[in-house]
């Protein structure tokens, strides 16, 4: 692992999970205001990674960063490591938090039990310390009268409880649905605290592997040639068309290093499918004549005494 240089005046928040899980509304929570767009309130949810900055009211300055739902079946595993790539270039200085976001109310899916080998085939293999998990739907479980701890006690699937291990145990309850102010505000607190502990934790520096480095080298490049070139007097149509080429250039780079970041997504995801059809196999093996019995992750509701993360 690399450890950027952090700035004391920014800090890089990337926001990652299923979408429906409430990455846009707790970014928006972040923040204060709705600047995200939420599936909520959209037909359409985060298909860009979308970046926005504030000052909170306890004195952080953040740049949140929200990312395309990572286990959409619906999108492509080229399209999110484009994405992702294009995360990191938003991300200047590095990463100081990744919130992994689950969810209280909704159902889990089988492609989610590849969340660890996901986050770190996208984001580099140590990027897990640098993860704080967000539960949102603490309505639901303020109107059952749960707490967090009482929640996360159930039998929950093996995965969650390996994520939560890894990523040492650094979760924080939202209810983005809050009216109460001084609710919302504390729910933000506890979040950014976590972040102040993983920079403590880091010695103050953000987190960076080989590909941030590869692309803000890139970037830098790119900025130094744009300051060349103006500074050579050539007539604007000459100078427009030499910068559309290094903007060619420096997208062909990027496109590069995303297919790069593709196959390891699809090297992760499929190693992920063969676990589930050992898994399947091994529970097919029954006596003749019982019925075989196909795995698949368990999808009952909260109500019905599972954890239903993620």
């Amino acid at each position: 692992m690399n450890k950027g240089h952090s700035s004391k005046q920014v800090e890089n928040i990337v926001l990652v999970g299923r979408t429906g899980n409430g990455k846009s509304a707790t970014g928006n929570s972040l923040i204060g205001k709705r600047v995200f767009v939420s599936k909520a309130h959209a037909s359409g949810v985060t298909m860009k990674c979308q970046a926005h900055g504030a000052v909170t009211k306890d004195g952080h300055t953040i740049n949140v960063i929200d990312t395309p739902g990572l286990f959409d079946l619906s999108v492509s595993s080229e399209f999110i490591s484009k994405e992702i790539v294009r995360c990191l270039t938003l991300a200047e200085g590095g990463i100081h938090a990744a919130v992994l976001v689950l969810s209280a109310r909704n159902q889990i899916t089988q492609e989610e039990e590849n969340t660890l080998s996901t986050l770190q085939a996208l984001f580099g293999s140590e990027i897990l310390p640098y993860v704080i998990v967000v539960f949102t739907g603490g309505d639901v479980l303020e109107e059952n009268n749960e707490t967090l701890e009482e929640f996360l006690r159930r039998d929950c699937p093996p995965f969650i409880r390996e994520v939560m291990k890894r990523s040492g145990n650094r979760m924080v309850l939202f209810d983005n649905k809050s009216h109460d102010d001084d609710k919302k505000a504390e729910q933000v607190h506890k979040l950014l605290s976590l972040v102040d502990k993983i920079r403590r934790t880091n010695h103050g520096q953000a987190y960076t592997d080989d590909a941030y480095h590869e692309i803000m080298a890139e970037t830098e490049k790119l900025r130094k040639k744009h300051e060349e070139l103006e500074s050579k007097n050539h007539s604007k149509d000459v100078e427009s068309l030499m910068k559309d080429q290094l903007q060619a250039l420096y997208q062909e780079n990027l496109d590069r290093m995303s297919n790069a970041m593709n196959t390891k997504l699809k090297a992760a995801l499929e190693q992920g499918n063969q676990n589930s059809s050992a898994i399947s196999a091994t529970v097919g093996l029954l006596p003749d004549g019982m019925p075989t019995i196909s795995f698949s992750v368990p999808m009952k509701p909260l109500h019905g005494g599972r954890c239903s993360i993620l």
